[in-house]
């Protein structure tokens, strides 16, 4: 999937601008790859666009995982979204991107994380 496409497809899905979208999805990944392992990060970032790699930020720490409800805070607070848009819009990221990469190194990477990420995924 194309830039173009999976950004209308979390704009549409979500009810944001296509601007809102393109950042809400750069945060989401960037907020995910900061709480997993950075060999999980090279793993995720195997299964992504090209375009899409650049927002998954390496490191080499072990992973740290999050309580959604701080997650969605944060990606709130970077976005300057409302609790509830972000909550819809990370919804519509992780479905799309269930749509547009291998699903099992994305399962894998939200496996890794509290339960309430998957819920999130399938919210969308």
């Amino acid at each position: 999937m194309d830039e173009k496409t999976f950004i209308a497809s979390v704009a549409e899905r979500a009810g944001l601008s296509k601007e809102e979208a393109a950042d809400l999805t750069r945060a989401t990944l960037e907020a995910i790859a900061g709480q997993i392992s950075g060999g999980e990060i090279e793993k995720l970032a195997a299964a992504l666009p090209d375009w899409l790699v650049p927002n998954l930020p390496r490191h080499n720490r072990s992973a740290h995982p999050i309580a959604v409800s701080q997650f969605i805070r944060q990606i709130s607070h970077r976005t300057g979204l409302n609790e509830q848009e972000t909550r819809r819009g990370v919804a519509a990221v992780l479905a799309v991107l269930n749509e547009a990469v291998d699903r099992t190194h994305l399962e894998h990477a939200l496996a890794l994380l509290p339960k309430d990420y998957r819920e999130l995924e399938t919210a969308a």
